[in-house]
């Protein structure tokens, strides 16, 4: 992409109403989960990472209510628990907040934070992030997007974190439903600055950059008739709708069990059982 800062997908926010039965529950889908993380006062918020490679989804709660989170928590009211934000890497987050604003969009950042993390030795670390993001009223498909820059990729990529019972792998695509694709790929295309990519079903995959996951913008119809056989209640009319995650079939399979739905070669789980966000698992 032209943008020199932003590489493409680092990973998924989902927000959720109940961060550690969330936990829990992905848990029970066969991920391992990460030990919450707490951020700052200002922020209010908690997460649990489930790490992939080079990708991640991170399960993001309000723990208190503040003036930072006051978006999130509006989501929560409006939408429900589901994918709320998407984030790209970012490079260096001062020059890509730059890159942005050269294009029109002024830049909210960057900022730096950090939380502690527990390391699999039982010592107490730090994840260091600096993040800007696009406009908040810029939500392509209803899905805010940001760049987040790594400082301690160490401390959020551990190894001991990123083996899986259900054989997930990576993020292939970050599905998003609304009633005119066309219309949110193109806004989307615009501040990433990409071309996108027209589906024979009407579809329209925006390519997120380097060799990460894409974007796709569908109709409810048209992911019904993606993944036949799947419920997709739970999900908005317009919004952040799943992951495609490549990974071990045979291990998804056998780690979801009764939960997991086949349809058009994938192994699915509804949206409504995983918080708000349908997962597919196709072969990788």
């Amino acid at each position: 992409m032209s943008l020199k800062n932003v590489i493409g997908i680092d990973h998924a926010v989902i927000m959720v109403k109940d961060l550690d039965r969330a936990a829990d529950n992905w848990k029970h889908l066969g991920f391992t989960v990460s030990p919450r993380g707490t951020h700052s006062a200002h922020m209010g918020s908690g997460n649990y990472t489930i790490m992939l490679d080079p990708d991640y989804v991170e399960l993001l709660g309000v723990l208190t209510p503040t003036e930072h989170n006051a978006p999130a928590r509006a989501f929560l009211e409006k939408r429900g628990e589901g994918i709320e934000r998407i984030a790209f890497t970012a490079v260096d987050s001062a020059e890509g907040a730059e890159e942005i604003r050269a294009r029109g969009y002024t830049p909210i950042g960057p900022t730096d934070f950090e939380r502690p993390v527990t390391m699999p030795d039982g010592t107490v670390s730090a994840a260091k992030f600096r993040t800007f993001q696009w406009p908040t009223e810029e939500a392509p498909g209803g899905v805010r997007i940001f760049a987040c820059q790594h400082k301690t990729r160490e401390t959020v990529w551990i190894p001991e974190l990123m083996t899986h019972a259900n054989g997930a792998r990576r993020l292939r695509q970050v599905l998003i439903v609304t009633p005119e694709p066309a219309k949110d790929a193109a806004h989307l295309s615009k501040m990433i600055d990409v071309a996108v990519r027209n589906e024979a079903d009407g579809a329209v995959t925006v390519p997120s950059g380097s060799d990460r996951a894409d974007f796709l913008f569908v109709t409810t119809d048209q992911l019904g008739k993606r993944y036949p056989g799947v419920s997709l209640a739970a999900l908005p009319e317009r919004g952040g709708a799943g992951l495609v995650i490549a990974a071990d079939l045979a291990a998804a399979e056998k780690a979801l069990g009764s939960i997991g739905v086949h349809s058009a070669g994938a192994i699915c789980v509804p949206p409504a059982a995983s918080n708000g966000t349908l997962l597919a698992f196709v072969k990788a």
